[in-house]
């Protein structure tokens, strides 16, 4: 029995209703592991979990920890999970060993080749077109990723194949346990800084990712992107292998971009790999969605998959929920919803959408996530919903933050250039707001990691209502 079937033969998952801790809960189950857990509300992860087996109580006390007869061997958490959640309090009373989210998947990779897909934006995309596009070559692998695959509904899998794929979150600095033989970086740009202090500290985390890819291993590595490109020649430098992907002005790239055009929804990219120059197709729109492509291409590559049916998989990607997802529409006007909350994600989502609106305007509804990153990047992310037509911004989304005192979704609303500019931070008066802004031909686009995502299906809803004449 390896260390991870003792260590989880009996898990208990604090938060299991959130996209890391349902993934590892998963996998857990389809190992035929026995799984309890506990939430806060009630989440639509839970039917599934609940049908494979999972024990999960809604609220949180001490007594969960007794869902499984024998009791739980561990107790996961995540970093959002405070000392004093009297789950894990119950836990280190009684001597269970307690294991970060990203230790139990460090676990679960134990005995596959593994594949981390990081970087500051852009590693849910990257990491879903390179788990498809291995599927396509018919070799199962096992995933975890931070969002629902389209194509399944599922955002982990215990794979029959010797791959594990994941995501790499660096907001905590957690990925560091993780021992890659393939290491993607998208980029690396300033955020997290409530959790690193400071842009230096948050670059050398990477520095400190890199370090963990196994002998033998390679970093693909962004070079278009200056943190990337800065990153993979401080690692070459230290003897690690690295592959490159970049635009047609980069030099020294394994695979360029030499040209991208908008195509079906999505686009067409023609590239030089290694010398070779191919057509690559991309299901979803943006230049940004075409080097996410160019970054799979190459893990895959190094995984050992064929070039052909790695190309068809990505052509075949069908996207990931909350990556530009259409939620449908009503008078005329298309709504879909994006996970974006970086100022770079909000600018190359508006960029890649923007043919895709056929002429019409594009309309934002944008929550601000977390009060630090709200303060750091205001005047950025002002900037970036300028590409916009018409911009409704709400409040901030604190998630695991306290109010800060003058920090609101104003302090970017009222730095917007344009004119056309409203901040509404009462939620439930954005649906009517929007449905009086809108006209036939618009697209609506809610944006953030917060709960902006529940205003797609109302804004639809009042569209309906008004016009059945209601």
């Amino acid at each position: 029995m390896t260390t991870a079937d003792r260590l989880l033969e009996r898990a208990h998952l604090i938060g299991i209703g959130g996209a890391g801790m349902s993934g590892i809960a998963r996998i857990l189950l389809a190992r035929g592991k026995t799984v309890s857990g506990s939430d806060a509300k009630e989440a639509r992860t839970f039917l599934t979990l609940r049908a494979q087996g999972a024990r999960i109580a809604v609220g949180q006390a001490a007594e969960n920890l007794d869902l499984l007869p024998d009791g739980p061997t561990a107790v996961v958490v995540s970093t959002a999970i405070k000392e004093s959640n009297p789950e894990l309090v119950e836990a280190r009373r009684r001597g269970i060993t307690v294991l970060h989210r990203s230790q139990a998947l460090a676990e679960l990779m134990a005995g596959h080749r593994v594949a981390c897909i990081a970087g500051t934006h852009g590693k849910t995309s990257t990491t879903s077109m390179l788990t498809v596009a291995l599927q396509h070559c018919r070799l199962d692998p096992s995933f975890a990723i931070g969002g629902d695959l389209n194509d399944s509904g599922a955002n982990a899998h215990h794979g029959s194949g010797g791959v594990f794929v994941a995501e790499a979150d660096e907001s905590d600095g957690s990925f560091l346990v993780f021992a890659p033989s393939v290491a993607v970086v998208t980029n690396v740009e300033a955020d997290h800084l409530d959790h690193h202090g400071t842009v230096e500290a948050y670059t050398a985390v990477f520095d400190a990712f890199v370090d963990r890819i196994t002998p033998g291993g390679v970093l693909v590595a962004c070079a278009d992107d200056p943190g990337s490109a800065a990153l993979a020649a401080r690692a070459e430098a230290r003897g690690i292998r690295v592959r490159r992907y970049g635009r047609a002005a980069t030099a020294a790239s394994d695979a360029t971009l030499l040209d991208y055009r908008p195509a079906d929804g999505g686009g067409v990219a023609r590239i030089s790999l290694d010398g070779q120059e191919i057509q690559l197709g991309v299901a979803m729109p943006g230049e940004h969605m075409a080097d996410n492509a160019l970054a799979a291409l190459l893990a895959g590559l190094e995984l050992g998959a064929p070039l052909a049916e790695l190309g068809e998989g990505i052509a075949a990607f069908g996207g990931v929920r909350r990556r530009f997802e259409y939620k449908g529409a009503a008078g005329g006007v298309r709504v879909y919803d994006d996970y974006a909350h970086h100022p770079t994600e909000v600018a190359a989502q508006l960029r890649a959408v923007r043919p895709a609106a056929e002429g019409g305007r594009v309309v934002v509804i944008f929550q601000p996530h977390m009060y630090s990153r709200t303060k750091t990047f205001a005047a950025e992310f002002a900037a970036a919903l300028g590409l916009a037509d018409e911009v409704v911004v709400l409040d901030v989304f604190g998630a695991r933050e306290e109010p800060e005192p003058g920090v609101t979704g104003a302090l970017i609303a009222d730095a917007v250039p344009l004119d056309a500019v409203h901040y509404e931070p009462a939620f439930d008066k954005v649906p009517s707001l929007v449905a009086d802004l809108v006209r036939p031909g618009d697209l609506v686009l809610t944006m953030g990691a917060g709960d902006v995502t529940m205003l797609g299906p109302e804004l639809i809803a009042e569209l309906d209502r008004r016009a059945a004449g209601e």
